[in-house]
């Protein structure tokens, strides 16, 4: 009598330093709000990670509208890095956060280091904050207003001031807006984070011809979606042939073939970002993508196929 075997499902899990995730999907900053927004359109416990939208010491109006503008193959905003605040994000949003199933990450940024460590001092006793993602693109304030995320010093300052100042895992995410991304990956490594993320947006612009006016009311804002994603695949490859901890990618992702691509590149997780805003669905599908790209491809693991991309002919 023929016995029936079932294929063994890929091994999905990952690890960002000490952070250990069920699968390396996870949602990008700013674009999945605190979670809430989109529970009756994904289910959040398959996902890896949420990162929710970044957190400063105290609420910010955001930038004045019209704020976000569509372009050939992506988006431009300008937000303003609107939030809520640290004290309504623990009591208004962190109890539903606690019962999504997924891993949560919480991005913070401010205008001083100070700041910086404040928030990941406060986050470190908050139940249910799995790590920390620092943004630092974020302006110096101190600095004349260069930010963080340009400067090596000031971005290994940053990194250590959070690492002193919490126990949590520590991602940084990445600026593309500078010359060498690779030595502020090493600079922040070498500071002692756990990670890093990348690409933030690439600055950009657009003008309306008719009234002669930016599009923008800030005139300039962040460019992200599938224009961008050839120039983060490129950093990731970059930066993760250069730093000893793990890179997530981050830019343009909007199938799981996008995914595969920031993986084979040397990413060890991605995060989905402005595709969650033309179809919510984007992360789960990508997974299940990613699922199955093993499955054909025989491979056991993802590990199989981090890094694995082939240079030579």
């Amino acid at each position: 009598m023929d016995t029936l075997t079932t294929a063994v499902p890929p091994e999905m899990k990952i690890s960002l330093g000490p952070l250990h995730l069920a699968n390396p999907v996870m949602t990008a900053s700013g674009t999945f709000g605190y979670g809430a927004e989109f529970s009756n359109l994904v289910d959040l416990q398959r996902l890896g990670a949420l990162v929710v939208k970044g957190i400063s010491l105290e609420p910010r109006p955001g930038n004045p509208p019209p704020r976000v503008v569509e372009t050939a193959c992506g988006m431009l905003n300008a937000i303003g890095l609107e939030n809520v605040g640290l004290d309504r994000f623990i009591h208004q949003k962190m109890p539903f956060l606690r019962t999504c199933g997924s891993r949560i990450i919480v991005n913070i940024l401010g205008d001083s280091i100070d700041e910086y460590a404040i928030l990941a001092e406060k986050l470190t006793l908050v139940t249910g904050v799995d790590g920390l993602e620092v943004n630092i693109s974020c302006p110096n304030v101190k600095k004349g207003g260069v930010a963080f995320g340009t400067v090596p010093e000031m971005a290994a300052a940053v990194t250590r001031a959070v690492k002193n100042a919490t126990d949590l895992p520590v991602i940084i995410k990445l600026s593309p807006n500078v010359t060498d991304i690779a030595a502020m990956a090493k600079a922040v490594d070498e500071s002692g984070a756990d990670a890093v993320s990348l690409i933030n947006t690439l600055i950009g612009m657009a003008i309306d011809i008719h009234s002669q006016k930016p599009k923008l009311a800030n005139i300039i804002g962040g460019l992200s979606g599938p224009a961008i994603k050839p120039v983060a695949l490129r950093m990731v490859w970059q930066v993760a042939r250069t730093v000893s901890i793990p890179v997530v990618g981050i830019g343009g992702i909007g199938t799981a073939e996008d995914a595969i691509e920031f993986l084979l590149a040397g990413a060890s997780a991605v995060q989905i970002g402005t595709a969650n805003f033309y179809n919510p669905a984007a992360a789960e599908q990508i997974l299940t993508g990613i699922e199955a790209y093993l499955s054909r491809q025989g491979a056991s693991s993802i590990h199989d196929i981090i890094g694995s991309l082939r240079t030579t002919i």
